[in-house]
């Protein structure tokens, strides 16, 4: 008799891990509304109800805000199944590491968020928040993906053909840098200094202002982010030295720097509409794109663990033997 093969995941697991990555993502958008609508303090300093009710009287601010701590529970369930669901059913390393990944930083970013309710907090403080909500999105993204490489590929993955050794390095260079960048633009925002500099590309009118003030933090960002671009580039230009080896980088890498350009484009967006709720979501959905197909560069960079390619061999060889009289 055939013995399933367990590191290959059923298609309703692959569907519900899409289905887990979108509610992650709806959790940014609907975070960085709080945010930006200025309804962090809707339900007062109640937490996990809103004004010490589980059905809150109806105001604009609250319903956004109660709203959020709805959906975020909900995606922090939905994270919990699937990392129950690869421990039982797939057990792979670079399954269980993303998943768990995930599941630990919709804890850490559920539990700042609800500290900021009851013990406001400071402007350094809540720019975490935003850099651990996309750690846990990135971590669900890479779970589906992995899932979704491993069905296709009936339990081996596109990892299975090594990257060149120094590409990983390249890219979680990036990934920090990014991850900075991302921190910074966050303090931006707590720290209400969007519109700081009163134009764009020209901060209060020169290309130099300096970096003091509310203008200052703002044109740290905005030098940031382009230094951001630059080295997109650069890792786009390497990755296309091994395209044909490893397409599925190549892509990732051209899709980053399309991202990247975009994200840009968004943020002179937000400084235009003086940051409309409509600019600040397409601005953060960038982003979130932006850094899952960054993590995706690093994730697959690494080689399928050896571990998984025994026991893909193992099955292989034991069906071999089962077939044989």
């Amino acid at each position: 008799m055939k013995r399933a093969n367990r590191n290959f995941p059923s298609r309703a697991f692959v569907y519900y891990a899409w289905i887990t990555t979108a509610a992650m993502f709806l959790v940014l958008l609907m975070g960085f509304t709080v945010t930006t609508t200025g309804s962090g303090q809707g339900c007062g300093h109640s937490w996990p109800l809103c004004h010490g009710q589980f059905i809150p009287a109806y105001t604009i601010a609250s319903l956004i805000e109660y709203s959020h701590r709805a959906v975020t529970g909900v995606a922090g369930f939905l994270v919990f199944i699937l990392l129950l669901w690869s421990l039982r059913g797939i057990r792979r390393p670079d399954v269980l590491l993303p998943a768990s990944v995930g599941m630990l930083f919709v804890l850490v970013q559920a539990g700042i968020g609800a500290a900021d309710v009851i013990w406001p907090e400071s402007a350094e403080v809540l720019a975490l928040h935003f850099g651990f909500s996309l750690l846990a999105f990135a971590g669900v993204l890479l779970t589906a993906i992995s899932l979704t490489q491993l069905h296709a590929g009936k339990g081996m993955t596109v990892r299975s053909q090594r990257a060149p050794g120094h590409a990983s390095w390249w890219y979680w260079g990036l990934f920090a840098y990014t991850y900075g960048t991302v921190y910074l633009g966050a303090y931006v925002t707590h720290r209400k200094a969007g519109l700081a500099c009163g134009g764009w590309p020209l901060c209060q009118g020169s290309w130099f202002p300096g970096f003091s003030g509310q203008a200052g933090i703002a044109f740290a960002h905005r030098l940031a982010t382009v230094g951001l671009l630059a080295y997109a580039v650069w890792i786009l230009l390497q990755t296309w030295r091994f395209r044909h080896a490893r397409r599925d980088l190549f892509r990732a890498a051209a899709t980053l720097l399309v991202l990247v350009v975009l994200q840009a484009a968004s943020g002179a967006f937000m400084v235009f509409s003086a940051i409309s709720v409509f600019a600040s979501l397409v601005h953060v959905a960038l982003m979130t794109l932006l850094f899952g197909a960054l993590s995706y560069l690093c994730f697959a960079s690494f080689p399928e663990p050896r571990s998984a390619r025994a026991d893909d061999l193992g099955e292989s060889l034991g069906e071999k033997a089962a077939l044989q009289p």
